[in-house]
């Protein structure tokens, strides 16, 4: 303590006049009307960048819903598609049933003892 004699009592003056001399300078400071002025400024440009990022927020949210509007449409339009395919294949398997002709049981009788008659025959051919 560079050879003085300080004591307990005088450092707590000290540090009081330290602390007071601190709050005095934050109570100027509080104010003061230009910190005030770059207070106000601090402020707008904060709402202004709120309301950018909100802006972006809804344009984005925007390009979300039309992108996902889009995928719901094509979905849809693959399902009607597919639905169609179904149902001409569908046509289709019915219009090949219609145009085979119906045999009666004498006439299958007699087409499956002709296919076992030509088998045997050509077994016969073969010794």
């Amino acid at each position: 303590m560079s050879g003085r004699n300080v004591d307990f009592g005088d450092r707590l003056a000290t540090a009081a006049a330290a602390k007071q001399a601190l709050l005095e300078k934050a109570r100027a400071k509080a104010n003061d009307p230009e910190l005030a002025k770059k207070q106000a400024e601090r402020a707008a440009i904060a709402a202004a960048r709120e309301a950018r990022e909100a802006e972006r927020r809804a344009a984005k949210k925007a390009e979300e819903d039309r992108i996902a509007a889009e995928r719901e449409a094509a979905r849809l339009a693959a399902e009607a598609a597919a639905a169609a395919a179904e149902e001409a294949a569908r046509l289709e398997r019915e219009a090949r049933r219609a145009a085979k002709p119906v045999l009666t049981e004498a006439e299958q009788k007699a087409a499956r003892d002709a296919r076992y008659a030509a088998r045997k025959a050509r077994k016969n051919k073969k010794r």
